[in-house]
């Protein structure tokens, strides 16, 4: 049992506190009181609704909210509703309007029916007839659709589905990709709007079957255990969701659209960042040929990705002194599921920390660093995804996403695709992250400046040519505060507090390191470009807004775009010394290689939060000495 559902009453509940299983069932019974969860209406979207920062700051005692999309799968229409366990009432409740709004999440009960609504349509059954495939072989993967220039989809729940070939029980489909087919589909009449079906490309023969042994081959026996112990326990200590580990203190959270969130971040007593998540995700493909060049997946907005998290396992997943947690979601039909073993937390070593051997004075000193890991790993569809949270003893945050699993697959290398395996593509494609980071650098009142470095020209001054300086931009406005990483300047990103100094009259601050990777390459007038805005900048600087809480908006799902941070920013609020939001794109531009085939190794991306100036010297000066059976002093 989590410590979350041991609760028994919402009241008693820390406002951040992880949901309840008690919380999900009253969530539940009051729409079904308010004769909004009747036979056909399903959960889309379950979360707690966290109520605003200044209300929790100011310790005041708040009501436990959650938000809940509800949607009717015999009409299509939805329902965007928040209700109070407090006062087990509906606070409000809200219809969608699908071609404004966009539409609600796709949910498994969809996902389930997928393969039923393809076999009874007579053009599916007929292409496949034609590639001479037996349908009951064929693996139907729907996927979000879009928004292209279908005036007949407008307003509709929509669906485009390809197949895949299974040849057994045990066989992975994704080494038989079915190209040159897809079906549009309508989940609310369930029914295929259209199939497009190009010539038929033969469908590769290849094995991606590498959980087979006869597949992997005899093990490697040369690599000899490692064995991770700490004789006298963890450091840290987790009192429902409340983290304390070293000088560092914050809470922990989960949604199943995030996934893992953390909350007021502080070291030392001083706060850092509010609250830092995960806010969207996309993956935009690059083959424009007539089945595919609507291939863009919102995994977070339109699938709701963290509801799939692993439950992870002790030397697999996480390797230590390891404490796992529970994380309570809502099903589709708004019953509590527990995903065990959700949330992985353990230290790790991280080689050193600082040293020096003076030649002057004989001192020799070498401290080890080390960091405390908080992660989850999820999987969608043919991809799994890994975020791992990072602290250090020196005061540095870091968020790590890894990728692995399948890369997605075509019958058809070429221009756009690698040949990964005899006949077997994988697309060009992008990862593309946006952290939405909530900062409070020793207070609410903050600001961001443009730091990188600057050429001195040789001449009056710099008569050697060596000189190089540092330049500084304060972004003062929304519109300012729309920004490109360059790694050629060394472009950085300082979040400060100009209302509090250190001891060398400094503002306090802590920088925001980018890895200067490509962002969005689609072209800026494509669809994609415009529903997934937040992805054609590295930066993004906002007001706080409580209700602005995802990179892309609330509802992605065939939004028709400009949602999210380009509604946001047209306010052009100041940014200069007020409550702010930084929000960083950063990811990973995927060219496959047979490397990659028939499981990708791990692929990594992230960003690194350092403090510049924050404290007025090393801060791990006293981190001890190390006194164990390995060190010898």
């Amino acid at each position: 049992m989590t410590l979350a559902e041991s609760r028994t009453s919402s009241a008693t509940a820390h406002p951040l506190a992880m949901t309840s299983a008690a919380e999900v069932d009253t969530v539940r019974e009051v729409l079904t009181e308010a004769g909004l969860l009747t036979e056909h209406v399903r959960y889309a979207f379950f979360a707690p609704e966290e109520p605003p920062k200044s209300e929790v700051l100011a310790g005041d005692e708040c009501d436990r909210r959650f938000r809940a999309v509800l949607l009717d799968l015999a009409t299509g229409r939805s329902w965007d509703t928040v209700v109070s366990t407090q006062t087990r009432s509906v606070v409000s409740q809200r219809e969608l309007d699908p071609p404004r709004d966009g539409q609600p999440p796709i949910i498994d009960t969809e996902f389930e029916m997928i393969e039923d609504i393809l076999n009874a349509d007579a053009g599916w059954l007929g292409a496949l007839r034609e590639r001479g495939i037996e349908p009951a072989s064929v693996r139907a993967v729907p996927l979000s659709a879009g928004v292209y220039d279908y005036p007949d989809e407008v307003g509709r729940r929509i669906v485009r589905a390809f197949g895949f070939r299974q040849d057994h029980e045990r066989d992975h489909p994704w080494a038989h990709p079915i190209d040159g087919l897809v079906a549009y589909v309508d989940l609310t009449r369930r029914t295929v709007d259209r199939i497009v079906d190009e010539a038929p490309h033969p469908v590769p023969a290849t094995s991606g079957n590498f959980d087979d042994p006869q597949v992997q081959g005899p093990p490697l026996d040369s690599l000899k255990p490692i064995e991770i112990t700490q004789p006298h326990g963890r450091s840290f200590t987790v009192e429902d969701g409340h983290v304390r580990w070293g000088k560092w203190d914050l809470r922990i959270g989960f949604n199943e659209r995030e996934g893992l969130t953390l909350h007021q971040i502080a070291f030392d007593d001083r706060p850092i960042c509010y609250r830092a998540s995960v806010a969207e995700m996309v993956v935009p493909y690059a083959d424009p040929a007539p089945v595919r060049f609507w291939q863009n997946y919102f995994d977070c907005g339109e699938y709701m990705f963290a509801r799939y998290a692993d439950s992870l396992q002790l030397g697999c997943d996480c390797l230590g002194d390891i404490l796992y947690t529970d994380v309570v979601v809502a099903d589709d039909l708004g019953n509590p599921r527990t995903i065990s073993n959700a949330i992985c937390m353990h230290e790790e070593d991280y080689g050193v920390l600082w040293k020096h051997t003076d030649m002057f004075t004989g001192s020799r000193e070498t401290r080890r660093q080390r960091r405390l890991v908080i992660s989850f790993f999820t999987p969608i569809g043919n991809y799994d995804y890994g975020f791992y949270w990072y602290l250090y003893l020196d005061g540095t945050i870091e968020l790590e996403c890894k990728a692995t699993g399948i890369v997605f697959t075509s019958g058809t290398p070429g221009e756009y695709a690698t040949e990964i395996a005899p006949g077997l593509g994988a697309p060009f494609h992008q990862h593309l992250f946006s952290a939405r980071l909530d900062m409070t650098v020793d207070g609410e009142r903050n600001a961001v400046d443009e730091v990188e470095a600057a050429r001195v020209p040789m001449g009056e001054g710099n008569p050697y040519g060596n000189a190089f300086r540092r330049k500084v931009t304060r972004l003062s406005r929304e519109s300012d505060a729309q920004r490109d990483a360059d790694a050629a300047s060394a472009r950085v990103w300082h979040i400060v507090n100009p209302e509090k100094h250190n001891a060398l009259g400094q503002p306090v601050g802590y920088v925001l390191h980018p890895t200067g990777q490509p962002t969005l390459l689609a072209d800026d007038a494509s669809s994609i470009a415009s529903r997934a805005a937040f992805s054609t900048k590295a930066l993004w600087v906002t007001a706080y807004d409580p209700a602005e809480r995802y990179s892309a908006g609330d509802f992605v799902n065939q939004n028709p775009g400009g949602a999210g941070l380009p509604a946001w920013v047209q306010a052009d609020r100041p940014v200069d010394g007020e409550d702010i939001v930084v929000w960083h794109t950063f990811g990973l531009t995927h060219f496959p290689r047979p490397e990659d085939w028939p499981v990708m190794p791990v692929d990594y991306t992230g960003f690194v939060l350092k403090p510049a100036g924050f404290f007025d010297r090393n801060p791990a000066l006293d981190v001890p000495p190390t006194v164990s059976d390995h060190c010898s002093s």
